[in-house]
């Protein structure tokens, strides 16, 4: 098995002498240097809790081309589940937990595009993600996608095959409203006409 290509930041460096202690002689763990960024196919941050700088780095991770990103951290709130989820990290680990086998384990996870967050969180965050949707996105007829159900429906319709007509039949709308429709998604989502919107909402599950 080839070794998964590791970068590794800490919020101080004994953190991080621990953590590349734990990670450098496991066989299936690289260790990258602070100037191979671009290698790395999973980052891992140790911080002592979720704020808004460690919010920051991690999105210029991301940025920087790093996908699948691994966050232990000494404190975690209900608060920063959604917004870890939201920047993107696909493991989740506490310090206290996070010795070298399980830590190993996570990063594997999460190269294999694999979530992993310790059973307790998951339930906090599901409950975080209802109350957001129940009480801020559903008022507004809004998603965790961003679209809209009616926009879900048209979309969902134009996959079946439907043309504008028979969506509009369908749904008891107008042409135009369903035109409008696919415009509003397609220059909201930058996509470049029904078809590729179609793909997009495929492609991240949406549809």
């Amino acid at each position: 098995m080839s070794r998964v290509p590791v970068y590794l930041h800490a919020a101080d460096p004994i953190s991080h002498a621990g953590v590349a202690g734990q990670l450098r002689h496991r066989s299936e763990i690289q260790i990258l240097a602070d100037d191979e960024l671009e290698r790395a196919a999973v980052a891992v941050m140790v911080v002592d809790t979720v704020d808004e700088e460690a919010l920051r780095l991690l999105r210029s991770l991301r940025c920087a081309g790093v996908h699948q990103l691994v966050v232990v951290a000494r404190q975690l709130a209900d608060a920063d589940l959604v917004a870890l989820v939201e920047v993107g990290v696909g493991g989740l680990i506490r310090r206290s937990e996070a010795t070298p086998d399980r830590l190993v384990s996570v990063i594997l996870s999460a190269a294999a595009g694999e979530g992993v967050i310790p059973p307790d969180l998951l339930g906090r965050l599901l409950s975080q993600v209802g109350q957001v949707q129940r009480h801020v996105l559903g008022p507004r007829g809004l998603t965790f996608s961003g679209l809209a159900e009616r926009e879900i429906q048209v979309l969902k319709l134009v996959a079946d095959g439907l043309d504008t007509a028979e969506i509009a039949l369908k749904l008891s709308y107008s042409q135009r409203t369903v035109k409008n429709v696919l415009h509003d998604i397609t220059s909201r989502l930058h996509l470049r006409n029904r078809s590729h919107a179609v793909a997009y909402a495929l492609r991240h599950g949406l549809i």
